[in-house]
């Protein structure tokens, strides 16, 4: 029979001299004593010792020295070392924790992104008309815009020149415009939105997708924008060569000889048509202003700038939102009612109006305290039969009868849409119509040179004329 395992053991003898002439049998028939503790000797093995006895108690032989107690550390170290095994287990399961959650976080946000682009899909375009729908995902854009160039920032900040001071057109309340030359050829505007704007994404987003589904002469064309690796937000226009309507009016390129009534009724007339066509698409641009109406070398009007703007829902009167817009056209009903409308771009249409025919700026605080508004001058000069005290001298409004005729009709019509009243505005399908009535009737190339005092007015007399003298509503 062979020994499957050996325990070693010390044994306590009187003479060691006589066990060691001894005989294994002469040893048992002789008697010892064994005091070995498996326990005890597995923790003084395990802690690097080896198990020994005295007389009285087991001893752990340590390499420092037999040890009273089972094992060669001590009780501080062994406290030390429980307390680094604690702080170990709890590392762990913080970091085990963390990893779960990060990847419930992560299946979490996937599920309802796709659950918002699914649901996006039902618009009639690419853009919500959630007003709580405030966060921007531009990579989403760029897989659902189908046809919209994307270009990169190096591209464009070559076409700038390093976005070079020099070359900016213009410098507004969302961003800055640079005129850039595109490698082929092309002359291009290209806005850069503030970095500190915490709205960009979402005019970013507005300027995108509205423009991309829109096509009208008179609506400024979009040729792309930056990726989602950009530095910067950046949207690039067709160039429109020859300033705003602002500048021409009275900003540095205002010249009366270059901008006679009948041009201005030329540009009014075109932008009416594009806010026509914007509303018949269920859009409010809301931002409507003369600032934001370019004119090309032949005074062709190109209406810009939708970071404002807002999709209509189909079967809303209004959507509630906060005021929004540039001071002197926001209008007054949506300023007190928080309720948006698309009769909102008529009253700041009807602003535009008044600027083309007296060539004064929206507001201006040097003027007296009831007339730093241009809205509230126009209402009470017309109403006290003074609309001549606020037409542009150079339009010849007291030599040129045609000039004065679609004047007073112009202002006529500017006074309907200047109403505090959204519901007593015209919409702007009408606004376009008479325009365009007003145009061919007074400036046709068959129409026959009248004298106001003798002829009717160019639009039917109402309550709401400004030849017959009434109350504002």
């Amino acid at each position: 029979m062979s020994c499957q395992k050996l325990v070693d053991v010390p044994v306590l003898a009187s003479n060691e001299s006589d066990v060691m002439g001894m005989t294994y049998v002469e040893i048992l028939k002789r008697g010892f004593v064994l005091n070995w503790t498996a326990n005890s000797c597995f923790r003084c093995i395990t802690s690097g010792g080896r198990c020994g006895t005295d007389q009285q108690e087991f001893v752990c032989l340590c390499p420092d020295g037999p040890k009273l107690h089972d094992t060669c550390t001590n009780g501080k170290n062994d406290k030390r070392r429980r307390v680094i095994v604690k702080v170990l287990i709890g590392a762990s399961a913080a970091v085990v924790g963390l990893i779960a959650a990060s990847i419930f976080w992560y299946v979490y946000h996937r599920r309802k992104t796709k659950s918002y682009r699914n649901s996006s899909a039902l618009l009639p375009r690419n853009i919500s008309s959630d007003p709580s729908a405030k966060s921007f995902d531009i990579e989403k854009a760029e897989e659902l815009l189908v046809g919209v160039h994307i270009f990169s920032y190096e591209e464009l900040e070559e076409a700038t020149n390093n976005f070079d001071p020099s070359k900016e057109l213009g410098d507004g309340g969302f961003g800055t415009v640079y005129y850039g030359k595109l490698k082929d050829g092309r002359s291009v505007a290209v806005k850069r939105l503030y970095d500190n704007n915490f709205k960009r994404a979402e005019q970013f987003r507005n300027e995108v997708e509205i423009l991309t589904g829109l096509r009208h002469p008179n609506l400024v064309a979009l040729f792309g924008c930056s990726s989602k690796q950009s530095r910067d937000l950046l949207l690039v226009y067709e160039y429109v060569a020859n300033g705003t309507l602002a500048d021409h009016l009275h900003g540095p390129q205002a010249n009366p000889s270059s901008l006679p009534w009948s041009i201005r009724l030329k540009i009014a007339v075109e932008t009416a048509s594009a806010l026509k066509y914007l509303h018949a698409s269920k859009i409010i641009h809301r931002d409507v202003k003369s600032n934001n109406i370019l004119l090309d070398q032949n005074f062709n009007v190109k209406v810009a700038d939708f970071g404002l703007s807002r999709l209509f829902p189909m079967d809303k009167t209004h959507v509630s939102t906060a005021p929004q817009g540039t001071p002197g056209y926001v209008d007054p009903d949506y300023h007190l009612c928080y309720q948006l409308s698309n009769k909102s771009d008529v009253y700041s249409f009807a602003v535009v109006l008044m600027e083309l025919i007296s060539s004064l700026p929206a507001v201006d605080i040097t003027r007296p305290r009831q007339e730093i508004n241009l809205s509230n001058m126009a209402v009470v000069k017309i109403q006290n039969h003074e609309l001549r005290d606020m037409v542009d001298p150079s339009l010849g409004f007291d030599t040129d009868t045609r000039v004065r005729q679609t004047v007073i009709a112009v202002a006529e019509l500017a006074f309907q849409c200047l109403q505090s009243d959204k519901d007593l505005r015209p919409c702007m399908s009408h606004v376009q119509d008479t325009l365009t009535r007003i145009q061919n009737n007074g400036f046709g190339s068959e129409m026959d040179v009248v004298d106001v005092n003798k002829s009717g007015p160019l639009v039917a007399q109402s309550p709401d004329s400004v030849i017959v003298k009434w109350d504002s509503k």
